[in-house]
């Protein structure tokens, strides 16, 4: 667990995936388009790391999104961020993007 914190607050933006996860795939082109440059974890063929997001509350472990080290959600949580005009704000905040 603590080596999950800890990567997720050695940038703006952290995005714990799976590379056969289509909805991670989206999430980070997401990321990519609103102009970001998030740090990508596979956790493809890393157990301990998908059990220490599951009990950080990640539920489905991927993706797991981080922003300023805090953990915003799945992709359905980050999707509705998007919606409502707030994930580009919390990108802004955490310094993930500039404008």
């Amino acid at each position: 667990m603590d080596r999950v914190k800890d990567l997720a607050s050695k940038k703006a933006a952290v995005i714990f995936t799976k590379s056969s996860c289509c909805m991670c795939h989206s999430i980070k082109a997401l990321f990519y388009e609103l102009g970001a440059s998030p740090a990508i974890h596979e956790v493809d063929n890393d157990a301990d790391m998908e059990w220490a997001l599951r009990r950080l509350g990640c539920n489905p472990a991927v993706p797991a999104v981080f922003v300023g080290g805090k953990y915003i959600g799945s992709a359905r949580d980050v999707i509705s961020l998007h919606v409502d005009g707030s994930l580009k704000q919390k990108l802004i905040e955490a310094r993930a993007i500039w404008f």
